[in-house]
């Protein structure tokens, strides 16, 4: 299946590199290019991309608010953030405002490509810096994982005292941007007894996408 994907950033030798290297991947085909978040919903409402590598910070209407009035008026275009900045309060706006996915643009093409395709098709995702950043919040820790080589979970537990251990445990790893069949892996489950527990944990956060539950997380 080809991905259709819109370029949207406001320097245009970025946004011409993304535009190249994207088009050289078989199963992307990018349909448009924007150079701020206005110029990004007209090219939406044109295009009907499947997704929009977006980036955060544009003169006029920026990223996230962008991000905001796509998810409201197009939910099945899926948002991933490419962007320089990946500080909590940037991961933060683009997770609230709806994005599935968060990348800084130290990544290269091959991740930014499996990433497209991940969002795309329902999952979040998150490149490694974000991702450590993730892990700090939810164990309050720096480590990634525990001594058992475990994620910690201990925070989590503590600020969410709704959650089972199990279900800290699946949030943990949605955090990570881990996708149901590598949690159903690394906690020996079903897959369909992850969904199930993903379900639980959204229902007892009050949200509906794995991006809703991260933005929860970095609160």
């Amino acid at each position: 299946m080809t991905v259709r994907v819109l370029v949207v950033d406001d320097q245009a030798i970025v946004r011409d590199g993304l535009v190249t290297v994207l088009s050289l991947v078989p199963d992307l085909q990018v349909v448009g290019e924007a150079s701020d978040g206005a110029e990004a919903l007209a090219a939406v409402a044109r295009e009907e991309p499947d997704v929009v590598l977006m980036d955060l910070r544009m003169p006029g209407v920026d990223g996230p608010t962008a991000t905001a009035r796509i998810a409201a008026s197009h939910p099945s275009v899926a948002v991933l953030v490419l962007t320089t900045f990946a500080d909590d309060e940037s991961i933060v706006a683009a997770l609230r405002a709806g994005a599935r996915g968060y990348l800084t643009k130290d990544a290269g093409r091959a991740e930014i490509a499996t990433a497209i395709r991940a969002v795309a098709s329902g999952q979040s995702t998150f490149d490694a810096t974000v991702g450590a950043r993730l892990v700090a919040r939810l164990g309050d820790a720096p480590p990634a994982t525990d001594d058992h080589g475990q994620v910690p979970t201990a925070g989590l537990r503590t600020r969410f005292p709704e959650l089972t251990p199990r279900e800290a445990d699946v949030l943990a790893r949605i955090a990570e941007g881990r996708s149901n069949p590598d949690i159903a892996a690394e906690l020996f489950l079903t897959v369909p007894t992850v969904k199930s527990y993903v379900n639980q944990v959204f229902a007892k956060l009050g949200v509906r996408t794995r991006a809703e539950a991260v933005a929860r997380v970095l609160r």
